[in-house]
């Protein structure tokens, strides 16, 4: 089964996440799409990360109707911060008879070069690049590259905790149900 895994912080899941992977599941020969939440980012700072068991929740709750999406936890029993070639080595022990491509966007294709075991990860695993505004797509490192043309949208998670860390409304940029969520619970403020 071919599986595509989209991995990032989701700190929100917005509706940008939500059309690119079912663009990929559309269009590509992936079968299953899992997303895998990353506690923490060696990029990123973690000062405004919601804990990561809500925004697992919080994707639980966008994709429950998908049966195309999983939701995976991973990473949470493995040390942080998240190296992506530690993951596919530990999916690709638990799951041998799967085959795994890299979901990512053309931003951070353009630093591929600097993770972590990156030889690893370009010699046993295909990466499919969705385009982001600015970003173009060089393959200079001779990935095994599928460029997915998926719908561009301008919608960022910091965008989103901006707006409402501001009390604006966030409608339409994330599923109803993940809304209602942040909302109810105080997310964010």
């Amino acid at each position: 089964m071919n599986i595509g895994l989209y991995f990032g912080s989701f700190n929100p899941v917005h509706t940008g996440h939500l059309i690119i992977a079912n663009h990929i599941l559309n269009n590509t020969d992936i079968q299953k799409l899992w997303f895998i939440v990353s506690p923490q980012n060696p990029f990123k700072s973690d000062s405004s990360l919601l804990n990561k068991y809500n925004r697992l929740r919080l994707l639980q709750l966008a994709t429950e109707d998908d049966n195309r999406i999983k939701i995976s936890d991973i990473e949470f029993n493995l040390p942080t911060p998240s190296y992506t070639s530690i993951t596919l080595a530990h999916l690709q022990e638990k799951h041998p008879d799967y085959n795994f491509s890299v979901i990512m966007g053309s931003d951070s294709f353009q630093n591929l070069h600097k993770w972590k075991n990156v030889e690893y990860i370009l010699s046993n695993y295909s990466i499919i690049v969705y385009r982001r505004p600015g970003f173009d797509v060089n393959n200079t490192i001779h990935a095994r590259l599928t460029i997915a043309e998926a719908p561009l949208l301008d919608i960022s998670a910091t965008q989103i905790r901006k707006l409402i860390k501001d009390g604006k409304s966030i409608r339409y940029l994330v599923p109803e149900k993940v809304r209602e969520e942040i909302e109810t619970s105080g997310y964010y403020k």
